[in-house]
Order: structure tokens, then C-alpha cells, then sequence
């Protein structure tokens, strides 16, 4: 009987130490753990700001772009004209360049189609020489006669409708005055007109709408794709 009570003993002592184990190493890689995330995070938060994506940066474009004589992949530059403050903490001050490329070009033409061009900013390099990448794209741009169409920053030439009507209504009246004088009389007008408003009418068609050109000084505004990191201390 004693040497089956002391078997008995020594199983549950077995089982007792086997169930804490497993406690005993979660505890352990829990410890290991916390320190090891922890020291990651102290290495990347020091000095770091998050510039968000969505962030309008207002510039002013530094070379004239134009669809009649630009090409993919041409390079596009510009230069901040207002700072971008977070927290009462400038991150990107006046004066800091921005760099892009032309990403899609397509000129106007005769019969059907808009002249337009996209462009995506990559680079910025602020004052101090400090050089970020990122993207952007343009949110707005100050120009008479194109406009920014879609999501993309695409900008297009607004079209020519207005010149085109001009050009039918020019040609209608000089065709009814020479049918009224060749003919004397109203037949011969309206006759004169309708030749004269069918010229105009080709003329139009026939002409290449007008170029997207957005001369060197215009305003125009970045926005962010995604956000940015920055180190604060190479800011300034």
C-alpha cells in the first residue's frame, strides 16, 4: 500500500509541474516581447512628423508647360508658396521645391477630342537640402482656359465652343451680305447665309482645338496621395 501511495505522489507531482509550464512560458515571451516593440517604437518617434495624405501644399509653377510642345516624361518644377504648418510646427516652409514629371499627354484634335495633360510630383527638396519623396498630384491650377477634370489632376483645355460659334456667325453674315449684294434682294441673302454659316461651320472643324498651356508663375495646388514622413530636425 506505501509503495502505491508513493506512486500516486509522485504522478500528481508530475501532472502539477507539466500544467505550469505552459504558463510559465507565455509569462516569458510576453516579457521579451513588450521591451523589443517598445525599443522599435522609441527609434522611429523622436524627431519623426507624419505630413497626412490630403494635404494641400499651394505652389506656383516654375517652367511653362505646354501640349503643343511637351512630351512624357518631361520633367515639371514648382516651388512652395505658402508654409504647411501641423501642431504649430511648420513641415514644409515657403521656398521648398517640388519636382515631378508628365506623366500623359494628348494634344487636341480637329474634329473631336481635348487637348490635356497629368502630371505626378515625386520629389520635394525644402531649403535646408533635405529631399523627401512622395506623390502628389494637382488639386488646382490657376489657368483661364483649362481646368483640373478628374481625381488624377488630369487638366484640360475647357474646348472651343465659344470661338467655334463665332467663327459660324462671322462667316453667315459676310455670306448673307455677299448673296444680298449679288443677287439684291432677301432670297439671295438667306442663300448667302447658309453657304456662309457652312464655311464657318468647316473652318471649325477643320482647325486643331487649342493647347493646355500653363505659363511659368501659375498657381496651382499639390495634394498628397499618402502620407509622408519627415524628419523635423532636417527641416530647418
Amino acid at each position: 500500500m506505501r509503495a502505491w501511495a508513493a506512486l500516486a505522489v509522485v504522478l500528481t507531482t508530475s501532472l502539477l509541474l507539466l500544467a505550469q509550464e505552459p504558463a510559465v512560458t507565455v509569462r516569458n515571451a510576453t516579457e521579451q516581447t513588450a521591451p523589443a516593440a517598445a525599443s522599435k517604437s522609441s527609434k522611429l518617434l523622436p524627431g519623426k512628423r507624419v505630413i497626412p495624405a490630403g494635404t494641400r501644399i499651394p505652389m506656383q509653377l516654375k517652367n511653362a508647360v505646354s501640349t503643343k510642345s511637351a512630351r512624357v516624361g518631361d520633367r515639371v518644377y514648382a516651388e512652395t508658396t505658402f508654409p504647411v504648418a501641423l501642431d504649430n510646427r511648420i513641415l514644409i516652409p515657403v521656398g521648398t521645391y517640388v519636382q515631378g514629371r508628365i506623366s500623359s499627354l494628348q494634344r487636341a484634335g480637329r474634329v473631336k477630342g481635348r487637348a490635356e495633360v497629368l502630371f505626378h510630383f515625386t520629389m520635394m527638396v525644402f531649403p535646408s537640402g533635405y529631399t523627401v519623396s512622395l506623390p502628389g498630384s494637382v488639386e488646382r491650377a490657376d489657368s483661364e482656359k483649362s481646368q483640373v477634370s478628374d481625381p488624377e489632376g488630369t487638366i484640360r483645355h475647357e474646348g472651343e465652343k465659344g470661338k467655334d460659334a463665332a467663327e459660324v456667325g462671322k462667316s453667315a453674315a459676310q455670306g448673307a451680305a455677299i448673296g444680298a449684294i449679288a443677287t439684291r434682294g432677301a432670297r439671295g441673302a438667306g442663300i448667302g447665309g447658309g453657304i456662309g454659316a457652312a464655311t464657318g461651320l468647316a473652318i471649325g472643324l477643320l482647325s486643331r482645338g487649342g493647347d493646355v498651356t500653363l505659363e511659368s508663375g501659375t498657381s496651382m495646388e499639390m495634394v498628397l496621395q499618402r502620407d509622408v514622413l519627415v524628419d523635423e530636425s532636417r527641416i530647418r
